[in-house]
């Protein structure tokens, strides 16, 4: 039962109108916090307080009707005003006419046949295409985080619970969800709780820019949601899925079935499997870490400068989506891994197949997409056409792929269904040109059904009639002005001029009254108006009738045309890593078990093809140098790195951390030679950011970073560190980045740390399994040139002065900085040589307490 907006609904009365009174009633049985669209001829209207917060948010004009606020948006436009308000994190309930207006019928019966939300949408103008859409439900049980996720749009379904909610967070903020759905009253109990205050503030980061909903508690009971999923499953048992009733997320899971089942006014039909995501399964990636590696999107805020814009060369947007998918949940199956980048190196080896797979695939759309919304009653012609213009291309894809002679590649083809009854039976129904709107009709082929095309020609017969019979009438009277006109509210008539009235025959009955004119009928014309308007309405009845059919068994091969899909999407980027991987020299990364990690001439994938880019653009002239890169947590475990800023300490440490990501997703990466021991998570710390909006200052949103990776970094973990304890004195931010250099060595996690800190280096005489690199640069006329090569040893100069030069500081600060660092130089070697002397290494048997240093 849908909470009334008894707020928001219309006072009635005996003086409102039949219309306003059906407004009402529709409006107060819809959920709170929606506006309501109500159709009224060639417009949506917005009324009251729908019509004050539309007007404003669209910025159109705030007009009255009979004293009540109104604001309208065309019908022709409505997708563009409604994609404004779910932009804005609104809910919209769409209101149409379900029935003809005809003459003098009276009120035309309406009902709301959509409520959009931002996360439940399935309208292909509000998608984007490459992106997956989902819808989020959460909540916490004793500690426990449980959540489950849906794409409406694809019906990728899942459900996640873990004690430990730092290992479902990583997901969940990979999402990037368009909408969260809570219990009604779980945010007051979050905030209020004290045991609770770490939950709550990563609840704020998670939900942060995103529309919430909040529902009644009980929907998610674990009971009541278990026979909410089992029955939107068309499943007895949830057993099948390796899910029992009792799986501690199967009530967000039912939440969110309710919520799209409210949302699309229906249960959601597209709905045929639900999947549990395990973290262990899966390499993690928490938010920091997206963000600071721009996994998904640039600093810039931009798809196309982070790693997912370099790594997409797909043709096809469900295999963008596969991308996007495969990096939000990297796997730990080396089998898995191995199967991909074995059928990226098929495809490699046949760059003339492949070029014709890819054009082929070009021409296909969106298969899951499409049958989504025809599963769900939101299908129009041409996304029929484009089922249908997919169908065309398989035979032929189907064949290119059985030419290859891997087993990897031939397995895809054999996943491919044979469509080609259903391709023939839509070729004979859909007509050449398909309009997007069922209401715009002459989508179904002439020929097609017997009956429609007589219905059609009665029906263009119309005009034709009207000016033949428009002349009988002027010659039959003498009235040479005289018109025959249609309109919907009055069907058709005779126009006459008042000065032309005395000629008016008898039998021409008046219909109305205008102020130059006057209207009438005759019984003759009466009865061609209830032939002609019958069977324009037959007309479109009946094609919407084919539509529908053609529709049903379209369906009927749902199964087959969702596997198909799933191939198009996994050769589409298959085949789209193959052709990077020779494009820009790639090579196959060796998986395995092990501890290390050695990487040859290895680049940064995204700055590589940036600065071609600029080369190509003549922006600039250089080319990328390549590094190595060796660690194992049993032998070389922490690299500490220095070198002057824009030396390129940065972009080395994410090079590792990228080429890292790139192969446990399957792909070929940018280097010589590659071998990689699996790696359970990659932690960043790289860059400077604040969170006013929390109260939190730079260092503070380093440190609780830097907590994040000290806390939950395992000994197959890779770590990537640039700079740290910048936001504090210099001594404080020394400890720090002292002690976190003995914490992550003591846990064993692969670790390249880029610092300014020179007195660091001194750990690699200390430490076993610490060892320091350098990027080098040449002086030269007390200038620097940067060589951008990683090379063992460490460097006692950050050339500071130098860089600050080449950024444009004036000269007078260039030469007063120079002074003040001899000074500072002359007075540090000062303290350091009357400084205690340095404990030595003993060797292996070490005590803990031996391996905690003096800073001097």
């Amino acid at each position: 039962m849908k909470p009334k907006n008894e707020q928001s609904s219309l006072p009635l009365s005996s003086k409102t109108t039949p219309m306003m009174q059906q407004y009402g009633a529709i409006r107060s049985e819809l959920p709170e916090n929606t506006l309501l669209l109500f159709r009224l001829g060639d417009f949506y209207e917005l009324f009251e307080k729908d019509a004050e917060e539309g007007a404003h948010l669209l910025g159109i004009t705030l007009t009255q009707r009979q004293g009540h606020p109104m604001s309208g948006i065309p019908y022709h436009a409505a997708e563009t005003y409604i994609g404004k308000l779910l932009a804005a994190g609104k809910k919209v309930a769409v209101c149409d006419q379900v029935e003809a207006p005809r003459p003098g019928k009276g009120i035309v019966k309406r009902t709301v046949t959509r409520i959009l939300t931002p996360g439940t949408t399935l309208e292909e103008y509000q998608l984007q295409a490459v992106h997956s859409h989902f819808l989020l439900a959460l909540t916490l049980v004793k500690g426990q985080l449980q959540s489950a996720w849906l794409d409406l749009t694809t019906g990728d379904f899942q459900v996640a619970s873990d004690a430990d909610q730092e290992r479902l967070l990583p997901v969940l903020h990979a999402l990037n969800v368009r909408e969260i759905v809570l219990p009604a009253t779980a945010m007051d109990q979050w905030q209020k709780a004290p045991q609770l205050a770490s939950w709550w503030n990563a609840f704020q980061s998670l939900a942060k820019g995103c529309p919430l909903a909040k529902i009644a508690d009980y929907h998610f009971d674990q009971v009541t949601a278990a026979k909410t999923v089992m029955k939107a499953l068309g499943v007895l048992s949830l057993e099948g899925f390796g899910l029992s009733p009792e799986h501690p997320a199967v009530g967000p899971a039912g939440a969110l079935i309710y919520y799209a089942t409210e949302s699309l006014c229906s249960p959601p039909k597209n709905l045929d499997r639900i999947q549990e995501y395990r973290a262990q399964d899966n390499l993690l990636l928490d938010p920091a870490t997206l963000r600071h590696l721009e996994i998904f999107q640039s600093s810039a805020n931009t798809r196309k400068e982070a790693l997912i814009g370099a790594m997409d060369a797909t043709v096809t947007a469900c295999g963008a989506r596969l991308l996007e998918h495969y990096l939000m949940t990297p796997t730990l199956d080396l089998q898995e891994i191995q199967r991909r980048q074995a059928t990226v190196g098929e495809f490699r080896e046949e760059p003339t197949r492949v070029a014709r797979l890819r054009e082929l695939m070009s021409k296909t759309r969106d298969l899951m997409r499409i049958l989504s919304r025809l599963q769900n009653r939101m299908g129009n012609p041409r996304e029929l056409g484009g089922i249908l213009d997919t169908l065309q291309q398989l035979p032929i894809l189907k064949a290119e792929l059985q030419a290859f002679s891997s087993p990897q590649v031939t397995r895809l083809a054999a996943r491919i269904g044979a469509f080609s009854s259903l391709q023939e039976q839509l070729e004979r129904g859909l007509a050449d040109t398909l309009p997007n709107k069922l209401q715009e009709g002459e989508y179904i082929r002439e020929g097609y059904d017997a009956e429609l095309d007589a219905l059609r020609t009665l029906s263009r017969d119309r005009k034709l009639w009207m000016a033949q019979r428009e002349r009988e009438e002027q010659t039959a009277t003498g009235i040479r002005n005289l018109k025959i006109k249609f309109t919907h509210a009055f069907g058709y008539f005779i126009e006459v001029t008042k000065s032309n009235l005395p000629l008016v025959p008898s039998h021409y009955i008046r219909k109305q009254t205008l102020t130059n004119a006057e209207r009438f009928y005759t019984e003759a014309l009466k009865q061609k108006e209830h032939e002609i308007l019958q069977a324009e309405q037959k007309a479109i009845a009946r094609e919407e009738h084919l539509f529908q059919a053609l529709v049903k068994v379209v369906l009927e091969y749902t199964d087959a045309l969702k596997s198909t899909a799933e191939v198009l999407a996994e050769s589409d980027l298959f085949a789209g890593w193959a052709v990077l991987a020779r494009e820009w020299n790639y090579c196959r990364p060796d998986l395995d078990h092990s501890d290390s990690l050695a990487i040859q001439q290895g680049r940064h994938p995204v700055v590589e093809q940036m600065l071609r880019r600029e080369r190509l653009g003549l922006a600039g002239t250089h080319a990328f140098v390549p590094n190595d890169c060796t660690l194992s947590a049993s032998e070389q475990q922490v690299a500490l790195i220095t070198g002057p800023n824009m030396a390129g300490k940065s972009t080395y440490i994410r090079q590792v951390a990228l080429i890292t990501l790139m192969a446990q997703v399957g792909s070929w990466v940018p280097a010589e030679k590659c071998q990689i021991g699996l790696v359970d998570r990659i932690f960043s710390r790289v860059g400077a950011s604040d969170e006013l909006y929390r109260g939190h200052s730079t260092f503070m949103v380093e440190m609780n970073e830097m907590a994040n990776i000290l806390n939950n970094a395992t000994e197959r973990s890779l770590v990537i560190l640039d700079e740290i304890g910048r936001g504090t004195s210099t001594y404080d931010g020394l400890s720090i980045a002292w002690a976190v250099t003995e914490h992550l060595q003591k846990q064993g996690s692969r670790t390249l740390f880029a610092t300014h800190y020179h007195e660091l280096t001194q750990l690699e005489n200390s430490l076993p399994r610490v060892h320091n690199y350098c990027v080098t640069v040449k002086e030269w006329n007390d200038s620097i040139i940067f060589v951008r090569q990683v090379v063992r040893g460490a460097v006692d100069r950050s050339y500071g002065i130098q860089v600050a030069r080449l950024a444009g500081l004036p000269a007078p600060v260039i030469q007063r900085a120079k002074v003040l660092l001899k000074e500072l130089e002359s007075k540090g070697a000062a303290i350091r040589a009357t400084a205690s002397p340095k404990r030595k290494s003993t060797g292996a048997t070490r005590s803990q307490d031996d391996l905690q240093l003096s800073l001097f």
